[in-house]
């Protein structure tokens, strides 16, 4: 299972635009569906570029293909275990502040009413994301800065985050799965109930840093992500503390021959 995800993931943004290319996308996506017909769909694609501000393209990639997804699914039947995000939260908890947020939070909703589940991950972090470019985590991108020699700039402030380490999320994918029909038609966060500090990450993984200018702070930016054991799935918890997982990445990244 983890590594199929990890290989599922990897391929979505190829998957994505080989899709969007064509006029009739919808179609295609369908037909992928029906050739594969799987029990349980991951929906893990989208656009995750947080600050893009091409509306067709983000609600395109983001909303339009999870309803074709979502209704696929309960047409036919089957699980749908969507990847939404702590963004639907915004600055002031309640609603999104940013397009890619309201993105999500529709396209979670479709999910919910359709009957799946919505996963909502916080700041996800591990193996596995080398494809992913900027979107990739804080820590990944100070790695590879430290390693190219290049400074390492935070934002003045403090922010706080949840940082969740890749196998909770698994784990909180297979969890959903595995007891699909008393989860149903819910939203659940995939956290760990405590907000750490990007100071306190590098610390731990040993990296310098610096303060940026507070001017390069973009508007919407969210200062505290906090997950809430309450949104948990009923008999889920993760099993990763911010020490464990960075300590567990550091060994990951320091071994992989790819970087």
């Amino acid at each position: 299972m983890v590594k199929a995800l990890t290989k599922l993931n990897s391929g979505v943004d190829e998957i994505n635009e080989a899709y969007f290319s064509a006029s009739d996308w919808k179609v295609a996506l369908i037909n992928e569906l029906n050739r594969f017909n799987p029990k349980t769909v991951y929906h893990v694609g989208a656009c995750s570029d947080t600050l893009k501000q091409d509306v067709q393209f983000m609600m395109t990639r983001n909303y339009e293909s999870t309803k074709v997804i979502a209704d696929w699914c309960m047409q036919q039947n089957r699980e749908l275990i969507y990847s939404s995000s702590a963004a639907n939260y915004g600055e002031d908890g309640r609603y999104p502040s940013n397009l890619y947020g309201w993105s999500k939070y529709t396209s979670e909703d479709y999910v919910v009413k359709s009957g799946g589940i919505a996963l909502r991950y916080f700041n996800v972090y591990g193996p596995g994301e080398e494809h992913k470019g900027e979107m990739a985590s804080f820590l990944f991108q100070a790695y590879l800065k430290q390693k190219n020699r290049e400074q390492i700039f935070l934002f003045p402030g403090k922010p706080l985050r949840d940082f969740v380490y890749i196998e909770d999320v698994i784990s909180a994918n297979i969890h959903a799965s595995d007891r699909y029909e008393s989860l149903g038609g819910r939203y659940y966060e995939v956290s760990t109930g405590v907000a750490n500090s990007f100071e306190q990450m590098l610390d731990i993984f040993g990296l310098e840093y610096e303060y940026c200018s507070e001017s390069l702070i973009p508007n919407g930016y969210q200062f505290l992500t906090c997950g809430d054991m309450n949104k948990w799935m009923k008999g889920w918890s993760p099993n990763f503390t911010l020490h464990r997982g960075v300590t567990e990445y550091k060994k990951y990244l320091q071994q992989s021959r790819s970087l």
